[in-house]
């Protein structure tokens, strides 16, 4: 069988991974770079922040990123020899309102990477010496682990670059579907080039909602961009992962620290500001003030899939037997991705699927259109 993937962030490569270790052949278009979108930009923790604030349909997927990317980053990296460094930090979380409604999520759900404790100022700084005083509590997740995304998106590149049944086509953008009794025959591209393919996968991210005229159906994906600062320190220097009002530092193994994030809704513009530089250094030196110390060595913004419940959808286009949706993962696309791209290809194969299906139906997508 012959896949055409429209789209190579985490998402499409994941599901390219997916279906060609099944034994399909793969041609993956993307309109930039493979890997240079939002898959890149984001922090890969892998967890949604505060999990009980988002849906269970959300959770089910993110709980089996951690060890569907430990397989993988097994599977790819004597092939590659890129690593993609899942490092086991655990979190802290400072947010003195979730405390009960996280202890008690942890009871609830028995998830083993949403487990967690409540820590007192001296346990504190046991786990973290770096935080500041003013927080006297927190509660820790211990299991609670971030991967290293640009590390993720260049080894699964390097590996579907390489494998046999695989074409990646960058800078194309596919602009028209030709649609013939509810099947599509082929996809085109600006330059006027055709690709015929068996199945076609919508991996699309916040540019979804562009096909939404010519399917004829709603799609309500739209980009929220969140912008980043990243800061040069020792290495190992902060032992955990940190999180306080949705901002949050993660630290690399060789001392970099990830800080975010923004929330503008600013169509398409990755420009980063000033002062959301600014407001991301109060937050973060807030929570960990030695960071001050440390140099700033990069900034960047890129735009999430935003979505109405942060719910994906994933599964075949309504009224379109060949044409399937993995998109819409909005602030979780990294741990969400591995067990979307799973679910896609059991759904597209007819096999067992990982978890119930029926919650990521683009049926949704015809609802909203005919409200």
């Amino acid at each position: 069988m012959h896949i055409a993937i429209i789209g190579a962030g985490v998402s499409g490569l994941l599901t390219a991974l997916e279906l060609v270790e099944q034994g399909c052949t793969v041609t993956i278009f993307d309109q930039q770079h493979a890997g240079h979108a939002a898959s890149w930009a984001g922090g890969g923790i892998l967890s949604p922040m505060y999990p009980w604030r988002y849906p269970r349909e959300v959770n089910y997927l993110a709980q089996h990123g951690k060890q569907l990317y430990q397989d993988w980053n097994q599977k790819l990296f004597p092939a590659t020899g890129i690593d993609f460094e899942i490092h086991e930090t655990g979190m802290l979380i400072f947010d003195e309102a979730d405390f009960e409604i996280g202890l008690n999520y942890k009871d609830q759900y028995q998830e083993p990477m949403q487990h967690c404790e409540y820590l007192q100022r001296e346990s504190l700084e046991t786990v973290n010496p770096h935080i500041a005083e003013q927080f006297q509590h927190a509660i820790y997740f211990p299991h609670l682990a971030n991967v290293r995304n640009p590390r993720l998106l260049k080894s699964l590149i390097s590996y579907l670059k390489q494998h046999p049944n695989v074409e990646v086509i960058e800078n194309t953008w596919i602009e028209k579907f030709n649609l013939q009794n509810n099947q599509i025959q082929s996809i085109q591209s600006s330059n006027g080039q055709h690709c015929a393919a068996d199945q076609f996968v919508m991996t699309t991210g916040a540019w979804s909602n562009t096909w939404s005229t010519q399917l004829k159906c709603s799609i309500p994906v739209e980009p929220v961009q969140g912008q980043m600062l990243l800061f040069k320190t020792p290495e190992n220097w902060l032992p955990t992962m940190c999180m306080n009002n949705v901002m949050y530092l993660i630290p690399r193994m060789d001392g970099h620290v990830v800080c975010g994030s923004s929330m503008n809704h600013l169509g398409f513009d990755q420009r980063p500001s000033v002062q959301t530089q600014q407001n991301i250094y109060r937050a973060c030196t807030e929570m960990v003030p030695e960071l001050a110390n440390f140099p700033i060595v990069k900034q960047w913004a890129g735009l999430r899939p935003s979505s109405p419940t942060g719910i994906p959808y994933i599964g075949q286009m309504p009224d379109i037997e060949n044409l399937w949706a993995n998109f819409g993962h909005y602030r979780n696309g990294l741990c969400m991705g591995p067990a979307s791209a799973r679910l896609l290809r059991q759904m597209m194969l007819k096999q067992d699927t990982i978890v119930d299906p029926h919650a990521y139906s683009t049926q949704r997508l015809t609802q909203l259109d005919a409200v």
